[in-house]
């Protein structure tokens, strides 16, 4: 602390220590000292939160083995009160769970933590090894924290809060071989007994929701928190439908859901799945199929409640933007695909948007398309030049396409294979590895992660030939309103993105020659962004870290007014950080959600260096590399 308490102030410190304290939200600290009262505490409850600042930690190092071969946690933060008087706290991590552990299932019995089940919501079976297990997985992804306003679970003592945590994928099964993309992927309602006094979550109950409904859901990664208090999921790398006779990984899908290799509609995957919570902690999925089939990652809805930017996490991808015809409902639109006109070249380049209007429907007309069409009969696609001048040339995931679109399939087209639709109605599809995205209110800036800038951002095929560094750019967006697509047509939105550039203070650096460690990008900035996530209060932007350039992925906070950039949070080296969702208030208490997955994915190239001493630590710590946590950020203050 910069300054000494007074002595009510020390006794609520005292009183607190040892304790998690989430003092983050501007109503919590001040409500802790209307609480404690006594003495000079009359005048408490006038003390609010006026700001927050972060400390940072240096990257863990085999100087201790142990900090790289789990999330550590070294940073700190500093609240100023509007007294003038200051507090220190050190952060630190909490877990609700590892995978693979037995977790309450809210009626006196157990359920296995990220457990996968079939379409008749049965346990799916690892069956390689010598032991039969039901399958877990190792890369718990995007979470919400959310609350409603007549809980009926039992056996909460403080708050009821809930949280929706979504599983992406398996990396392997007991033997050793690649699951990726060959399970339904799950989504589970996490009750948790908010303690009203400090602020921690314990969980209570665990729910695995039946995505049945949805025909199960295929690669969920980043998700969001509605402003209607949903959970908006994700489902990326949509099958390809024009090959799927010979894709194994989707067979494979089709096989572990339904019993059946061929049973599945590659058609019923890339769509934007949203989850709403029920008062007793189950929960319901629907999948949206409006809003375009593409790999969907991290929607981001405007404070209109109406327009949606979204992430296309694909090599070809696009910047695609979905604006609902009504508030609070995703089930009727129009969909856009932006044209990049290029402004600047280097440093991750800058462009004008152009908005491209794809198509308007309801998501039940494009199901019932999706439940009888094949890919044939939306389009004739070529992978070999025609020499036909009715077929359009378009880039598709690192290579070209030729295609023509059936008589009367412009809809079909737009919704289905918008990816191809996309590029053949003028869209720039040069992204790559589109991730997280996020929005600053106050300021009309949405912020979008690019995980990696290479190959169709730099050679041109996609209509974008820019410069920058390999590791990964977050751009920043300027919204207006007033705007109109390329046909001249008003698009009904105050929130359209009009212009992009990488943001200076989190563009990453990567390194002529890997350093001591085996980093290939500068470890003191950030890479390969991933998850983000943007903070009102704080005017913080937290980015977590995708990284095959940083021995340790990070978590990290950008600061928007002073430009300051601070390291959170190091994962378990091989993992990723996911799961972000940052909540301003809950019950007078703010959080910072951070799960990782897959802990130990080496890569010879980046991890020759550490992997033979940490690799028995990963394995004793996470389930032999099978589990992967899921949990939160949490403080402790600091005695003056």
């Amino acid at each position: 602390m910069t300054e000494s308490p007074d002595l009510s102030r020390r006794r609520i410190v005292q009183l607190f220590a040892g304790m998690p304290l989430l003092p983050l939200a501007g109503g919590a600290t001040a409500a802790l000292l209307t609480a404690c009262g006594g003495g000079n505490d009359s005048a408490a409850p006038a003390t609010r939160l006026m700001s927050v600042t972060f400390t940072g930690m240096a990257a863990p190092s085999l100087a201790d083995p142990a900090k790289m071969a789990t999330t550590t946690v070294g940073s700190g933060m500093n609240a100023t009160y509007s007294d003038g008087k200051t507090q220190a706290y050190s952060l630190a991590y909490q877990t609700f769970f590892i995978t693979g552990a037995l977790v309450p299932n809210g009626s006196g019995g157990t359920t296995l933590s990220g457990g996968y089940y079939d379409i008749n919501n049965r346990p799916i079976m690892d069956t390689s090894g010598t032991t039969p297990r039901q399958f877990f997985s190792d890369c718990p992804d995007g979470t919400s924290l959310l609350k409603l306003d007549a809980p009926t679970v039992a056996g909460v003592k403080g708050n009821t809060v809930f949280a929706v945590v979504q599983f992406e994928y398996a990396t392997s099964n007991l033997a050793g071989s690649s699951m990726y993309g060959m399970l339904p992927s799950p989504i589970a309602v996490l009750t948790l007994d908010q303690d009203k006094t400090t602020g921690a979550l314990t969980l209570v109950k665990y729910h695995n929701v039946d995505t049945s409904p949805a025909n199960g859901l295929w690669i969920t990664c980043g998700a969001s928190r509605s402003p209607w208090n949903t959970h908006l999921s994700s489902e990326e790398y949509e099958p390809d439908a024009t090959v799927i006779a010979s894709d194994t990984q989707f067979a494979g899908f089709s096989r572990s859901l339904y019993g059946d290799a061929t049973k599945a509609n590659p058609y019923h995957y890339g769509h934007m799945p949203e989850i709403t919570v029920n008062p007793d902690g189950t929960g319901s999925c629907k999948k949206h199929y409006c809003m375009g089939r593409i790999s969907h990652e991290l929607v981001q809805v405007m404070p209109d409640e109406r327009t949606a930017l979204m992430g296309d996490d694909a090599t070809n991808g696009g910047l695609f933007m979905f604006v609902a015809d009504k508030a609070r409902d995703l089930s009727s639109g129009t969909l856009y695909v932006a044209k990049w006109q290029q402004t600047s070249v280097d440093n991750g380049g800058s462009a004008t948007l152009q908005w491209i209007k794809l198509g308007k429907a309801t998501s039940a007309e494009i199901k019932a398309l999706a439940d009888t069409l094949k890919a044939a009969d939306i389009m004739d696609v070529r992978t070999a030049d025609p020499s036909d001048a009715s077929f359009t040339k378009i880039a598709f995931n690192g290579r070209s396409n030729w295609i023509k679109v059936k008589p009367g399939m412009e809809k079909a087209a737009a919704f289905l294979e918008t990816h191809r639709y996309a590029g053949f109605a003028g869209g720039s599809m040069g992204f790559t590895k589109m991730e997280g995205t996020t929005v600053n209110a106050k300021d009309k800036i949405a912020y979008s992660a690019i995980a990696a800038i290479g190959s169709a951002m730099t050679n041109g095929s996609g209509g974008i030939s820019i410069k920058g560094p390999s590791a990964g750019a977050v751009y920043a967006l300027n919204m207006k309103g007033a705007q109109k697509d390329s046909s001249g047509a008003a698009i009904d939105s105050e929130w359209v993105p009009v212009d992009m550039a990488a943001v200076p203070g989190l563009l990453s650096e990567d390194l002529a020659t890997p350093d001591a460690l085996g980093n290939t990008a500068n470890a003191e900035k950030v890479a390969n962004p991933d998850n983000i996530k943007f903070s009102e209060k704080l005017r913080t932007l937290f980015v977590g870290e995708d990284s095959g350039t940083h021995v340790n992925n990070f978590l990290w906070a950008y600061n928007v007014d002073t430009k300051v950039l601070t390291r959170l949070l190091s994962t378990p080296s091989g993992a990723e950080s996911t799961g972000l969702h940052a909540v301003d208030d809950m019950n007078g208490f703010a959080y910072i959600m951070s799960n990782f997955q897959h802990a130990g994915d080496w890569s010879s190239s980046l991890h020759g260096k550490v992997r033979t001493t940490l690799d028995p630590l990963i394995r004793a710590n996470y389930r032999d590399r099978y589990g992967a946590a899921v949990g939160y950020l949490t403080g402790f203050p600091l005695l003056g």
